[in-house]
């Protein structure tokens, strides 16, 4: 279980949103870098970037923040926004990200998916946004009507590293991690899942350690860390302790 501090990308600043919705903005930071090193100095294992501003233009948007952060640490970066050709994943993966986020092209064009995992060893993952269980792309700016669970199966024993499994009705709004929805679909899946969307406090982590749990991959943490709901501290400490149980 690797807990993931989340870094959303607009305009160049750390910024967190409410349910996708980039008209709800808030900004925690002007310095990308600063903040992903402060992560790493708090302990953290591995870092989770979205470039938002990029899920809607299909192409990196802000590359000199991820640029930034990437200078500043030395953990793995996992990044996603707007990876939607082969060309992207090399040019990230030759920059240091240890693994990419695919999320739009993986419903429009899953042989890409599974084209990039093959070339790219362990550095590709998916991203698998729903909305009510149906998968939602363009930046969540559209709904398909795939199933998540439908998609997630498209890419077994494609190489896929992991599926990132965001609920987007949870995302930013501090209710609670999607655990039916999350641990059902680890079920279905042989690709390791790993949870985002809504953790709220440290009672989500503890949920985490639940034996229901134990084939989660790991979790992603974002407005609950910047507004002091989560301590960071307490949250790995609890994950330190259940690993050496």
């Amino acid at each position: 279980m690797i807990l993931y501090p989340a870094i959303d990308l607009k305009n160049g600043q750390c910024v967190r949103l409410k349910q996708g919705d980039m008209r709800q903005a808030t900004v925690f930071n002007d310095d990308p870098g600063a903040q992903g090193a402060a992560f790493e100095a708090q302990g953290f294992e591995a870092l989770h970037v979205v470039d938002l501003d990029g899920a809607f233009a299909g192409e990196a948007v802000n590359g000199a923040a991820v640029e930034s952060i990437l200078s500043r640490v030395k953990f793995p970066v996992q990044l996603g926004g707007g990876i939607r050709r082969m060309a992207q994943v090399e040019a990230w993966v030759k920059r240091g990200i240890s693994r990419v986020i695919i999320g739009t092209a993986a419903l429009r064009d899953p042989d890409f998916v599974k084209a990039a995992a093959k070339a790219f060893p362990g550095k590709v993952a998916v991203g698998i946004d729903a909305r009510d269980g149906r998968v939602a792309v363009e930046g969540w700016a559209e709904t398909s009507d795939m199933l998540a669970v439908d998609l997630g199966r498209r890419f077994e024993d494609a190489g896929v590293a992991a599926i990132i499994y965001t609920n987007i009705a949870r995302d930013g709004m501090l209710s609670g991690l999607d655990f039916e929805g999350t641990i059902a679909l680890g079920h279905a899946l042989s690709i390791p899942v790993i949870a985002s969307g809504g953790l709220a406090s440290i009672r989500d982590i503890e949920r985490l350690m639940q034996p229901d749990c134990a084939h989660l991959a790991g979790a992603i943490t974002g407005r609950a860390l910047y507004d002091g709901r989560l301590d960071a501290a307490e949250a790995l400490a609890l994950i330190k302790g259940r690993r050496a149980a």
